[in-house]
């Protein structure tokens, strides 16, 4: 489908790259009214917790990233099923949303279909880890994030794909009682993305339960959710509660949405701007307003582990 008008929750290129519209991190922090003390101290935000504490994987320690502050992480948040605002996910997830007990399904093309609380699903494939990646929105703002988790290959392995499974299907929940942006809008509910199989058993491509050593806040997609660092945030889908293998490659959620700006793989590529903003570098939250920009990198950082990926692929017409 074709959308010629900017929706409300849709991003000028002003608001993607500007600086002093949104941040001097005291008036955020402020305002949404959240510090480390207490987000950690609101028993609904605690999803999944098993596992914890976790020891950081020092193949991906982060050695020489800033990791931004707890409170910006938990608190500046695109979780459209709650709210179009920053601020608003932290405030809604969690009134009345429990994120445990939750169950996960698995199925598709798998030998072995699977359905499991997400604890006991830890537990299965040996616990979780820490690992420290760069975090880069669409919008051109990046984060620097230690997540708590495990590799998604791991799960695959469990449900063993079939010969003809090609791709992974993720599915979010669907509870418009507690989700208020599910009760309308633009998007066709429940939130649906999708990576090749190649993808989804790269060694990067990670469940998290966790961030900071912690259980997942709500706002940040508990208590399960998916990290692929080297591709736009909105790929990582948040609360998941169904993964299917199939054979046809889905539609996600923002391909049906807006064809024209997102595409299936959405990998991080400085040299294909967005419609309305340049790729070429990112906002790096927290980092102020003039130190606060760098350069994008090809893959977001990750070009040696996942480049060969997309050997033969155009990646300017792909995207």
């Amino acid at each position: 489908m074709h959308v010629g008008k900017r929706r409300s929750w849709q991003l000028s290129e002003s608001e993607a790259i500007s600086e002093g519209d949104y941040w001097n991190r005291r008036k955020f922090l402020k305002a949404v009214g959240l510090g480390t003390g207490s987000l950690a101290g609101i028993p609904n935000l605690i999803g999944a917790t098993a596992g914890f504490p976790t020891t950081r994987n020092p193949k991906y320690s982060g050695e020489g990233l800033d990791v931004t502050d707890y409170d910006l992480v938990s608190g500046y948040n695109n979780f459209y099923e709650f709210s179009y605002d920053k601020d608003g996910p932290a405030k809604l997830a969690n009134k009345g949303w429990k994120t445990e007990p939750w169950t996960l399904e698995v199925g598709g093309l798998v030998d072995n279909p699977l359905k499991l609380d997400v604890n006991d699903l830890i537990k299965r494939v040996g616990g979780i880890e820490q690992r420290v990646y760069r975090f880069r929105c669409v919008e051109a703002w990046s984060m620097v994030i230690p997540w708590d988790g495990f590799q998604l290959s791991k799960l695959l392995q469990l449900a063993s794909p079939k010969s003809g499974a090609k791709f992974v299907k993720f599915t979010t929940f669907f509870d418009p009682k507690v989700a208020p942006g599910q009760r309308g809008g633009s998007i066709d509910w429940p939130y649906v993305e999708a990576l090749t199989l190649a993808e989804a058993m790269n060694e990067l491509t990670l469940l998290a339960t966790g961030i900071f050593g912690k259980p997942m806040p709500n706002q940040n997609g508990a208590p399960i959710r998916l990290v692929v660092p080297w591709k736009y945030g909105f790929k990582s889908i948040k609360s998941i509660v169904r993964i299917d293998l199939v054979d046809t490659k889905p539609v996600n959620t923002w391909q049906a949405l807006q064809p024209s700006e997102y595409g299936f793989y959405a990998n991080v590529n400085p040299k294909v701007d967005h419609p309305r903003w340049s790729q070429g570098s990112e906002r790096v939250i927290g980092g102020g307003f003039f130190s606060g920009r760098k350069d994008t990198l090809m893959f977001n950082g990750y070009e040696e582990q996942v480049a060969g990926l997309y050997d033969g692929l155009d990646l300017r017409r792909n995207y």
